[in-house]
């Protein structure tokens, strides 16, 4: 029986804060998915943990081993930006063509929507309003940020500019195709770096320093996961909201993971859907790893060029 592995490692947070490997094994003679393991690291473990016992390093290599990792799916950035590359390399470097290219994107979209402005001001403000009093949804989705007309968020996040040294080209593209939703849901706007501690890079430099050379790297995004299952209508737009509210926060997540396991024929054991549940980390390592499927033959959006996605491999889910 032919059988994939795929992994992810949501390791976002603080110092402190628990991590978690997430497994999952897809048959493709069944096509079926399986969530083999959901390995949590953590500091400050009791010595009869085999955690303690090992350390990380050697949990981290023997777990990639034990299952012969290929393909690991992280929530942080593997490129860096346009101007201070010393994160990632010896050497810092700026590229001041892919900025420049990026102020020009966004300089067109800005003159593309002042030029309805002014052929007809009458139907652009009627649009503006309906646009403003219609409640996100769904069927929004179908469109892009970038698209005629531009939000009024949108428009100021234009004029505000591309901030290469958080910044990447990928964030435009993310903000073209993702803005208003991303705002609408999540309250913030997609910065790669903005929300990107150094301690999480230097922390995970030091950790692949284990991993088998021959495991493949892809960068990945759980709000937009997210944002991709509600356009498929595998979840609802109030299940995302759910998520935001302690008081509803774990029956949000049980109804998201229940509802894709139904639409995308995962098999999830009893115990690992209660970690899920009850651990917001464990359930951000779930969803990434759930952006990863489409390495795995199923479908994935086409990044353009200019957005350099050979470098940053970056995947964002058609579900």
């Amino acid at each position: 029986m032919e059988k994939n592995h795929l992994a992810s490692l949501s390791l976002k947070g603080g110092r402190k804060d628990n991590f978690f490997f997430c497994l999952m094994e897809y048959y493709a003679d069944k096509d079926r998915w399986f969530l083999k393991s959901l390995l949590q690291v953590k500091d400050g473990q009791d010595e009869n943990d085999l955690s303690a016992q090992l350390g990380k390093d050697e949990i981290i290599r023997a777990w990639t081993d034990k299952f012969q990792v290929k393909n690991l799916i992280v929530d942080f950035p593997l490129s860096p930006p346009p101007f201070n590359k010393s994160l990632f390399t010896k050497n810092p470097t700026s590229d001041d063509k892919a900025v420049a290219l990026i102020e020009q994107k966004m300089q067109e979209l800005l003159a593309a929507d002042e030029r309805a402005r002014q052929d007809n001001p009458k139907r652009y403000e009627q649009e503006r309003n309906e646009d403003d009093l219609t409640s996100f949804s769904a069927v929004q989705m179908e469109g892009k940020s970038s698209d005629p007309l531009l939000s009024r968020p949108f428009k100021r996040r234009l004029k505000r500019g591309f901030l290469p040294y958080w910044n990447r080209p990928l964030d435009f593209w993310v903000w073209c195709e993702y803005f208003d939703p991303y705002l609408e849901l999540f309250r913030g706007s997609f910065d790669s770096f903005g929300d990107t501690s150094l301690m999480t890079l230097l922390k995970f430099s030091y950790m692949k320093q284990d991993f088998d050379k021959s495991i493949k790297l892809y960068e990945g995004n759980t709000k937009l996961t997210l944002l991709e299952l509600m356009r498929a209508k595998i979840i609802q737009q109030k299940d995302i909201l759910g998520l935001s509210f302690l008081e509803e926060a774990v029956e949000s997540r049980l109804d998201v993971v229940r509802k894709i396991e139904r639409a995308l024929k995962i098999f999830i054991y009893d115990h690992d859907l209660e970690l899920i549940v009850k651990n917001p980390r464990a359930f951000e390592s779930f969803i990434l790893c759930l952006s990863g499927q489409a390495i795995l033959g199923q479908k994935t959006r086409v990044l353009p060029d200019w957005a350099n996605p050979t470098e940053s491999h970056f995947i964002v889910p058609e579900f």
